[in-house]
């Protein structure tokens, strides 16, 4: 599904690997622009514990928590446990691109605004 909305995608079969292919990536200068973590990996870790310790590693990961439980506290209230936003399963591609626009779209926005300010204030001398 992210391939055909245009996504370069990096698959992990648990929270551990994510760690793994998140720190080699930073270590590297390319950082992913957001990362999708489903809540409950049958005997590995899941969304919730892969963030925590994503966050320790890069405060600014932008991440989204994925679940078909859709009354876990993790989805009422993904802000508190350190993501950005929440996508319920099963969702449509019209959801995740919604999702992933917003969350990455709001990442550039913040760039631009530091890369304007610093234009503007090399511009006043």
């Amino acid at each position: 599904m992210l391939d055909r909305l245009g996504y370069d995608a990096t698959l992990a079969k648990d929270g551990m690997e994510v760690i793994d292919i998140y720190e080699k990536a930073v270590r590297s200068g390319k950082a992913f622009d957001a990362v999708i973590l489903d809540l409950h990996i049958d005997g590995g870790m899941g969304g919730t514990v892969a963030m925590k310790k994503l966050r320790q590693m890069d405060p600014d990961v932008k991440g989204i928590v994925s679940s078909g439980y859709a009354n876990d506290p993790e989805m009422t209230d993904f802000e508190k446990y350190g993501f950005c936003g929440v996508v319920e399963k099963p969702y449509s591609m019209h959801e995740l691109r919604n999702i992933l626009n917003r969350i990455i779209d709001q990442n550039k926005t913040i760039r631009i605004s530091k890369q304007e300010w610093l234009e503007r204030r090399s511009a006043m001398g």
